[in-house]
């Protein structure tokens, strides 16, 4: 795994310079990949490769609505590579990409409005048959439903009498279990966009940040 990323990374890099793209000064690694300034505007972009020997373009663990979210204004450059040498490139404005990605959406719509919904149904009763009853949790009883999910100040913040947690308070630690619980198992592994998917966007063979320009500013000019 540490071995793919650092390819990952090298072939991102090299994607960078050579359509001579930038990067936000605080970038993370589920960030923004890449930044064209062009025309006083900064375009987002997102940065993909995959070997010729598969074609599919692999994307994210745990896709959400996070991501749908953070994708829907993207650009895209998807690279091919044999091994180690760039083949082609090719470029996906938002309105390309907006197919797949509200057909992803609309897979897994329907178990986030789940996660939204079904924890505010949960009683007291259901916690008490689940965890057992008591006038006062600890923050071990706490951190045993959700683990590790709030850090040690937040389990501590969380307290509304001095020694824990009231069962009403615990009931709400409860419920943002179950919301979690509901939303992890709603992600999408890694979902695939396939080559085929791909086939009608512009390849980009050489002149590369000069090509890919012309490109963004067509969408550009014939986007509302």
């Amino acid at each position: 795994m540490v071995g793919g990323v650092a390819q990952d990374d090298a072939r991102e890099n090299r994607l960078i310079d050579l359509f001579n793209l930038g990067q936000m000064p605080d970038r993370v690694r589920h960030g923004t990949d890449a930044i064209l300034s062009l025309d006083g505007i900064d375009y987002e972009f997102e940065l993909k490769s995959a070997t010729t020997s598969k074609g599919d373009i692999s994307t994210v663990r745990d896709l959400g609505p996070s991501h749908i979210a953070k994708w829907r204004s993207k650009h895209w450059i998807m690279a091919f590579f044999d091994k180690n040498m760039l083949l082609y490139c090719r470029y996906g404005s938002p309105d390309a990409m907006e197919p797949w990605i509200t057909e992803k959406w609309n897979y897994i719509k329907a178990d986030f409005e789940m996660a939204k919904h079904v924890p505010g149904h949960i009683t007291l009763e259901t916690m008490f048959e689940i965890i057992g009853r008591k006038a006062i949790y600890t923050k071990a009883d706490a951190r045993k439903i959700h683990k590790n999910q709030m850090s040690a100040a937040e389990y501590e913040a969380a307290q509304d009498m001095p020694d824990g947690y009231s069962p009403a308070r615990m009931l709400d630690i409860f419920k943002d279990r179950a919301r979690y619980v509901i939303e992890r198992g709603s992600t999408l592994n890694n979902p695939h966009i396939p080559a085929k998917y791909l086939e009608s966007w512009p390849k980009i063979t050489d002149n590369h940040a000069a090509e890919l320009r012309t490109l963004v500013r067509s969408w550009r000019d014939a986007t509302p």
